[in-house]
């Protein structure tokens, strides 16, 4: 039988399959690549739980999860290789599938977790015969072709089938005492925001999430170039300026989000919000393109010298007038209801609150305008213009808004 190493050899040192113009050659080694790593994925939860059950980690003060990772593993595939070697014992149908290679690691630890996951919500300890049933649906549908979240859907139906038998047992899903929100300033100023919340919580933000964080085409037909990530971070922006405008609907005059600036009388230190603290002055300028802002002007002690005034800027009136002209963001053609009303020349340098200097934006527009050299002008014939940075254009020439794009500069009224 050859060592571990030599069999390592052999693999690395693998010749690509003889090719004959139909794929099927390396179609089939790519399958019998797929069953070894299933192989050697078991092979790695069976050495893991040996590992485990000796108390060597532990004995040395550590965890056979941390040893893990400084052997070189992902944290991740530690901690599911540590969670498939605890489980397996009990689930001996899992175990001979995966011995075999007939499930991925993936699926392996999907039944593992599932069937943790009934087991801790029932109402009375799982007897044998009831685990091995559950251990058999889960493993029919992982044989069926269901992914491992199509897996961990299945069990968490089944998991609230058997806690529904005791009535006092409330759901961790539905649990509310556990819903926590955590958010933190990092040292880029930046928010990090993590949160557990219920079922029904997080069905509402999901939902609401995924309905404003749809892909939209780039102005020039392109598919979306933001990631998913991006989209959704968008999608909150829009989802917080949206619930700001129903509370203002509601509360006579409220302004649609209340911003406390504090400046340093001095000009050296940057200005500050309470929650995030400091923030770079294109930052408190975008804020308050389409918000309330109350700004306290401090002295070197931190006391205040004088506050200004709370100003509403683009009323609810005028914004409808914007709305009629621009149609939808300027720049990327985004919906109204997504955009923001931005000033072309700053309130604070000077720019009025009228139709002539304002133009929709929308979140991700309106920090390219702030932040990356975009600018938008008013044209001679009343709408707005954009002009791009010299490093997408370097002639800088003026674009139409978005819903007047077969414009050309020389159409417009002079």
């Amino acid at each position: 039988m050859p060592s571990i190493t030599e069999f390592r050899d052999t693999l690395v040192f693998l010749a690509p399959p003889p090719e004959d113009g139909s794929g099927r050659a390396v179609f089939d080694r790519l399958d019998e690549l797929r069953v070894l790593r299933n192989v050697l994925d078991h092979q790695i939860a069976v050495h893991v739980a040996l590992l485990d059950a000796s108390g060597a980690a532990a004995r040395a003060g550590s965890t056979t999860r941390s040893w893990l990772i400084e052997m070189g593993m992902p944290p991740s595939v530690a901690h599911r290789g540590v969670r498939i070697a605890g489980g397996l014992a009990l689930l001996p149908k899992v175990a001979d599938c995966a011995a075999d290679g007939y499930l991925a690691a993936e699926c392996v630890d999907a039944v593992v977790r599932g069937i943790a996951l009934i087991d801790r919500r029932a109402a009375a300890a799982l007897s044998d015969d009831d685990r091995r049933a559950f251990e058999t649906e889960l493993l029919t549908l992982a044989f069926s072709g269901a992914t491992p979240a199509e897996i961990d859907t299945r069990a968490r139906g089944v998991a609230v089938r058997v806690a529904d038998a005791d009535p006092d047992t409330v759901p961790a899903a539905d649990d509310a005492s556990l819903n926590t929100v955590h958010t933190r300033v990092t040292e880029e100023g930046r928010v990090a925001i993590s949160a557990d919340v219920s079922a029904v919580i997080g069905e509402k933000f999901l939902s609401m999430i995924d309905e404003r964080s749809g892909p939209r085409p780039e102005p020039d037909g392109a598919e979306d170039r933001r990631s998913v990530g991006e989209r959704r971070a968008d999608g909150l922006e829009l989802l917080l300026d949206q619930a700001a405008i129903g509370a203002a609907m509601t509360t006579a005059g409220a302004p649609r989000t209340q911003v406390l600036v504090t400046v340093p009388a001095d000009g050296v230190d940057p200005a500050r919000l309470p929650w995030v603290g400091a923030i770079s002055a294109a930052s408190a300028q975008r804020l308050s393109c389409d918000s309330g802002v109350a700004e306290i002007i401090l002295d070197t002690e931190g006391v205040p010298l004088r506050m200004g005034t709370t100003k509403r800027l683009f009323p609810h009136h005028l914004r409808q007038a914007i709305i009629v002209r621009d149609l939808c963001c300027v720049k990327c053609g985004a919906p109204a209801a997504h955009s923001q009303v931005h000033h072309l020349v700053h309130w604070a340098d000077g720019g009025p609150t009228d139709l002539d200097n304002g133009c929709l934006l929308c979140q991700r527009c309106h920090t390219q305008v702030h932040h990356h050299g975009w600018q938008v002008v008013m044209g001679p014939d009343r709408h707005p213009w954009l002009i791009p940075p010299a490093d997408v254009d370097p002639r800088r020439s003026p674009r139409p808004a978005y819903n007047r794009r077969t414009m050309r500069l020389d159409d417009a009224p002079v």
